[in-house]
């Protein structure tokens, strides 16, 4: 059983343009030969489908009752990546139980030898579905921008993390910056309150810039790097996704329910 790296891109509040992040960052690490499977994890609003424009005939609530395996639900994405889209506009998959919730984890390990990258875009805030999803990722990708709320939320969202779920690193992206230098304040001020409060280790990853390509991307419902690929943001996605190429792969379970759980506890039992 391979490992799957498991990233969960997450951000506090909305409008931080997490979708965004999670699309082109998940073809810019299929451009680097990886097979990735994109879950639209928004379950109340289903991003990814209106970003793309693709038209799904099943998603996640037709696994969730049954109907048909995960395997079936995925469609083809640009770049060759596949995606699970979520169920639009479904107040019940907004508000799923936490046993549902482990239902649909666990229904992962069913397609594990089909991917090597599972990148989730999760619902904004730091409701129950947002913190299932992001504990049971390997990595933490917290998508923050230079506001204040976006700030705030952020820490919010590491303190619940970190005190009640024990997690404990988190990598900060900083995204729709002016300069570099502003990504690295943004980075800055975060760092100070969770230095000062918390016991974590943040990791700045790196800056995606403020892109007028990003926005007529969104109008042709395309992913920037595809649609613009020598834009800057465009050239942010790629360089990001070559540092998370290098990130090491997990080899042990934690403890919390984990996507591709037996695949870890697997490996461990043979080391």
């Amino acid at each position: 059983m391979h490992p799957v790296q498991v990233i969960a891109v997450t951000g506090g509040k909305g409008g931080v343009g997490k979708s965004n992040v999670s699309v082109n960052l998940s073809i810019a690490l299929a451009d680097l030969g990886h097979r990735v499977v994109l879950l639209d994890a928004d379950l109340g609003l289903a991003n990814i489908d209106i970003l793309l424009g693709i038209t799904a005939k099943n998603d996640i609530s037709n696994v969730l009752s049954g109907e048909i395996s995960l395997r079936d639900v995925m469609v083809d994405g640009p770049g060759g990546i596949r995606i699970i889209p979520a169920a639009s506009g479904t107040q019940a998959m907004a508000s799923l139980e936490p046993v549902e919730h482990a239902g649909l984890i666990r229904a992962f390990s069913s397609i594990s030898e089909q991917l090597d990258i599972l990148v989730i875009d999760t619902a904004a805030g730091i409701g129950d579905g947002v913190v299932s999803f992001v504990k049971a990722a390997q990595e933490v990708l917290l998508v923050v921008t230079d506001e204040p709320t976006s700030i705030t939320d952020v820490y919010a969202l590491i303190k619940l993390l970190n005190r009640d779920h024990g997690l404990f690193r988190f990598r900060i992206l900083a995204n729709m910056v002016k300069t570099s230098q502003e990504g690295h304040n943004v980075y800055d001020k975060l760092l100070k309150v969770t230095d000062r409060f918390l016991d974590v280790a943040l990791q700045y990853v790196g800056c995606i810039p403020f892109d007028d390509s990003l926005k007529k991307a969104v109008l042709r419902q395309k992913p920037v790097i595809q649609a613009y690929p020598r834009a800057k943001a465009s050239l942010a996605f790629k360089s990001l996704a070559k540092k998370v190429d290098a990130w090491p792969l997990p080899t042990t379970a934690r403890g919390n329910l984990e996507f591709f759980v037996e695949n870890l506890v697997a490996n461990a039992v043979r080391d």
